[in-house]
């Protein structure tokens, strides 16, 4: 039997009372039933965060009316709100220079049904990755920096990301600086995956630097593109220990392990509609 498609509101207001009363009660006066409600209150901002999943099995209001229908109540409180569906399959480019292990990781689980997204195209500024996208069925685009010319480089992904409706770009080890005006096109939907050792190791070869100084701790962090470099809202994290055991080539190894499950879980979280940015924050639902 098909899964019950579900209609998953976010939203995010200034913290008042009768916020959950008004919710609900507009999901219990059209007949629909509640079926996750989780709820954050940050008291040192005074903000209150919401996610509100329903059926829509005998809801009595289209779900191409729900937005228009509910828009009184998110006024009434000063809302920021969007609304998603359970059956929506967004849409992903992906952008990777020559590593493949976040490639090749998020490609696995669509194709395994893991993830139920679409994902067009894969983009790279090498030609590392076509034969990994033929195989997947995904169309590839070699888009060189030619030059030096980054500019025209980027002005061509954004043309293709485009032609393919791509909704949400991921960074899958992608090493190149996105522009402000990228970064605009796509707010809050451009998620990148690095190493934790920033600010600490900074610039090239992170992995060396923190061999050299002994680290007892590596991780990875997925965030938010935005254009400041590397201090977009933090999506999700995680850490492993390591020992003087540990060489390099473990470290690189250890920290490919958990990069990709990092990022695979910041994509799940944002596509399930569990994470709502709030200034440099995050807060992301269960």
């Amino acid at each position: 039997m098909a899964p019950t498609v579900t209609a998953r509101l976010l939203a995010s207001c200034p913290d008042q009372p009768g916020i959950i009363a008004a919710a609900t009660g507009f999901v219990a006066g059209h007949g629909g039933n509640i079926i996750d409600l989780q709820q954050h209150t940050d008291h040192t901002d005074g903000a209150f965060f919401l996610r509100l999943e329903v059926e829509l099995d005998g809801f009595d209001v289209g779900r191409d009316e729900i937005a228009a229908a509910f828009t009184p109540v998110a006024e009434r409180f000063s809302m920021q709100w969007r609304l998603g569906f359970s059956d929506h399959r967004t849409r992903i480019g992906l952008l990777a220079s020559r590593q493949a292990h976040c490639v090749h990781d998020l490609l696995h689980r669509w194709r395994e049904g893991e993830l139920s997204v679409e994902i067009p195209v894969l983009i790279s500024n090498h030609p590392d990755h076509a034969a990994s996208a033929e195989w997947f069925g995904v169309e590839f685009h070699h888009l060189p920096i030619a030059r030096g010319d980054k500019a025209s480089q980027e002005a061509q992904v954004r043309q293709v990301l485009r032609d393919h409706d791509v909704e949400l770009v991921v960074l899958a080890r992608y090493m190149q600086i996105l522009s402000p005006e990228f970064c605009a096109e796509w707010p809050a939907r451009i998620i990148n995956i690095h190493h934790s050792f920033l600010p600490s190791f900074q610039g090239a070869r992170p992995y060396d630097q923190a061999h050299r100084r002994g680290v007892k701790l590596i991780g990875a962090t997925a965030h938010y593109a935005t254009a400041v470099l590397d201090a977009g809202p933090i999506i999700d994290q995680d850490v492993m220990r390591v020992s003087h055991r540990d060489d390099l080539e473990d470290l690189r190894r250890k920290g490919r392990d958990l990069e990709v499950v990092v990022l695979a879980r910041a994509v799940h979280a944002h596509v399930d509609d569990r994470t709502l940015v709030y200034g440099r924050r995050t807060v992301v639902f269960d």
